[in-house]
């Protein structure tokens, strides 16, 4: 396996009992990205059930996640002929870090939506963008994957943020990993907090994320569109959607985070 796969890899010990060994390469600030223990859930979810894609995942984020070992648990809810069901939980020291409720389908790659929403607009070309890299060589997160900015949403880097709760850019995996189910589960969750171009700054935490694959991808870069709609009271809404080379949408959610704390 590559970079990517070896870092999401389950092993199946027992029924319905996967362990994992978590990568540092995958963490921001010390916490491991949220999108990455999501991808390494479904891999435990897609082992577990007879179908080969997580088509739905409902994640709730207890505490921070270490790198190193870790179990995972696979309750099974529900196993049909079109889709399956089960509560996952990844565990470090005795205690729950992330439940997720995820189900499973299988998807035709080559199945033509009946009715799709044009691309949301503003995204410019590939090489119109920026690869927007953390000063210090300890950049972790920004190692594993290559993403590109629009310059446009990234004025809060320069103290100029837009008063528009949008990021938008271009993913890829820098080891070279096919566009796949889990490469999705990590791009829903890897642009920096939309948050960011309201005045916020640091840190902001995921309580909840939701996460629909919508088709498999095609090969190479995907577009990852983010916006929000609400920040009040410490609290804010992040909604993302990801598009692929053939132009289809792949994915989609929405999370619930705590907000960094503002500029004084």
């Amino acid at each position: 396996m590559d970079g990517f796969g070896e870092a999401t890899a389950v092993t199946r010990v027992d029924d319905g009992r996967y362990e994992a060994d978590l990568d540092a390469g995958y963490g921001i600030s010390g916490a491991l990205n949220g999108g990455y223990l999501m991808a390494v859930l479904a891999r435990a979810a897609v082992d577990a059930s007879p179908h080969e894609h997580p088509v739905s995942t409902a994640a709730n984020f207890h505490r921070v996640a270490k790198a190193g070992p870790a179990r995972l648990v696979v309750d099974t809810r529900k196993q049909g002929r079109t889709a399956a069901s089960s509560l996952v939980t990844l565990v470090q020291d005795d205690r729950p870090v992330v439940d997720a409720l995820i189900i499973t389908g299988t998807l035709d790659p080559a199945t033509e939506p009946d009715y799709a929403a044009g691309q949301p607009a503003g995204m410019p070309d590939l090489e119109e963008c920026t690869d927007v890299r953390p000063p210090t060589g300890d950049s972790g997160f920004a190692d594993q994957v290559d993403m590109r900015f629009d310059r446009t949403t990234m004025g809060w880097l320069d103290g100029q943020p837009s008063g528009r709760p949008e990021i938008r850019g271009w993913f890829r995996h820098r080891c070279g990993h096919t566009a796949d189910a889990y490469s999705l589960a990590l791009a829903v969750d890897a642009l920096p907090p939309v948050a960011l171009n309201l005045g916020a700054q640091g840190w902001a935490p995921t309580v909840e994320l939701t996460w629909h694959m919508r088709a498999v991808p095609a090969p190479g870069w995907l577009a990852v569109h983010g916006t929000g709609r609400l920040l009040a009271g410490g609290w804010f809404d992040e909604e993302v959607e990801v598009w692929d080379t053939a132009g289809r949408l792949v994915a989609q959610s929405r999370q619930l985070a705590r907000a960094p704390r503002a500029h004084s």
